[in-house]
């Protein structure tokens, strides 16, 4: 019997760190080769060593390299790709990159720029769930013109509400607000926030949920009009909205609640054809209602959690939908086994969560049945200042929470790195709390947890 056709014969990897060697692993698999590229402050990164071709894009800064849509596009025409993998962050929910990248007839690994664009501003995207039926809080559906009308919106919508930012994610650009006052003062410091981060300052108006969990749907969808929702991720466990901890999945779900909430999911994904994997992300308030936040149109950073409890490639399946393969699976296919739990491990001082760089001087990463680390990371390798703090992963599977918690704790205790500090401290901490254990937390679990600790 002849092997299957690789989807494609080559692919750039438009990033770095976990994520690039993540992809790269992928391809491998596919039989598909890879060329990495990479910053000077990167040459000796991990995805450089283990990519089959690499190119250097430009000086550490990431507008200057990973965040540079020509020299990127320049490297993938001198080595001949098919197709770009964005990743996530940089350039994966840009849709000017997306439609360069269709415009110089190569293959852009993720939605099209039409879906970038229906979803990657908020407001857009609030505007199209509204239109598709799916539950929301009450809001602006566009930006505010200016402090005035922010004032006039929160006074119908009734205090606290949230100003986030309309072209945001990644939990930039977010201030919550208790009264007048507090938005008067804040308006112009999260429009400023918002614009340094992504160019664009304009802001929206919704209501604030004081004690939600934060649950999110894994959809996927071919070109076909076959769409699937691979169940939800639970990522209320965050600091300053930057998720530390995720699981799936989540304890506070019953089987009828996923299903409506996977059914809302995969409305929107129908209300803009949307193609790829990509995440719906929900409030779920005290009595279980569920409310739209956003979507993000890419691969996540807690996609492990998903894989584990599924057995689905998620990043194969992302490279077969762009190469015009329909879905492998059906959604009678997806089956829930077991629990898991992902744990992103930080360069950050375990005290104040400030960035740590500096070189690794001994490092050892646990292993053992249901444990897995996505890394890039390696024993004398130098940790940069200029990217995300993000080292590694630790994800682990067990056939119940109860197990999946007694593995994580024994797998934290195993995770050795030495010459910077690092969050595993903070992880054995929440790891080993009780309200975390009895699943009784929200996403101002950490700020609570955090006070305590002081």
């Amino acid at each position: 019997m002849s092997a299957k056709k690789p989807p494609f014969k080559k692919i750039l990897i438009a990033n770095r760190g976990e994520i690039a060697l993540r992809i790269i692993r992928a391809c491998r698999e596919l039989d598909i080769k890879t060329v990495a590229v990479y910053s000077s402050a990167d040459e000796s990164s991990l995805h450089v060593k283990l990519a089959d071709e690499a190119i250097c894009i430009g000086p550490p800064a990431p507008k200057l390299s990973y965040l540079n849509m020509m020299s990127i596009l320049s490297a993938a025409e001198v080595t001949g790709v098919e197709a770009i993998h964005p990743g996530y962050g940089f350039l994966s929910e840009n849709a000017e990159f997306a439609r360069l990248v269709r415009e110089c007839k190569l293959t852009f690994i993720g939605p099209t720029p039409e879906n970038i664009e229906a979803m990657g501003e908020k407001t857009r995207a609030r505007a199209r769930a509204r239109q598709a039926g799916v539950p929301m809080l009450p809001g602006t559906l566009s930006a505010v013109a200016g402090v005035d009308e922010a004032v006039e919106a929160a006074r119908e919508i009734g205090y606290p509400v949230i100003l986030k930012a309309a072209a945001g994610g990644g939990g930039r650009g977010i201030f919550i607000i208790r009264n007048e006052k507090d938005l008067s003062d804040s308006f112009q410091r999260c429009s400023e926030e918002a614009r340094a981060a992504f160019g664009d300052g304009s802001l929206y108006v919704e209501k604030f949920c004081e004690r939600p969990r934060h649950v999110e749907i894994q959809v996927a969808c071919d070109r076909y009009g076959n769409r699937v929702f691979l169940g939800e991720r639970d990522c209320s466990i965050q600091r300053r909205h930057q998720k530390l901890i995720e699981e799936a999945p989540s304890p506070v779900l019953t089987p009828q609640i996923r299903e409506r909430m996977g059914a809302a999911a995969l409305a929107l994904c129908a209300d803009v054809a949307y193609e790829s994997v990509g995440t719906v992300e929900f409030l779920v308030d005290e009595d279980r209602s569920f409310y739209f936040m956003e979507m993000n149109t890419r691969i996540q950073v807690e996609h492990p959690v998903t894989e584990m409890v599924t057995g689905i490639d998620l990043i194969q399946e992302q490279i077969r939908i762009a190469a015009g393969e329909r879905l492998s699976f059906t959604q009678d296919e997806v089956q829930l086994r077991g629990h898991a739990f992902e744990v992103r491990v930080n360069a950050e001082d375990p005290e104040t969560f400030h960035p740590c760089p500096g070189k690794i001087t001994a490092l050892h990463v646990p292993g053992g049945f249901g444990v897995r680390v996505d890394s890039f990371i390696y024993d004398e390798y130098k940790v940069v200042p200029f990217y995300d703090s993000l080292l590694a992963k630790l994800i682990v599977h067990g056939r119940t929470r109860e197990e999946a918690i007694a593995k994580m704790r024994q797998a934290l205790d195993e995770f050795v790195v030495k010459g910077v500090k690092t969050t595993i401290p903070v992880h054995r901490q929440i790891f080993a709390s009780q309200e975390f254990v009895e699943s009784k937390y929200t996403t101002r679990f950490i700020e609570e947890f955090l006070q305590k600790r002081t």
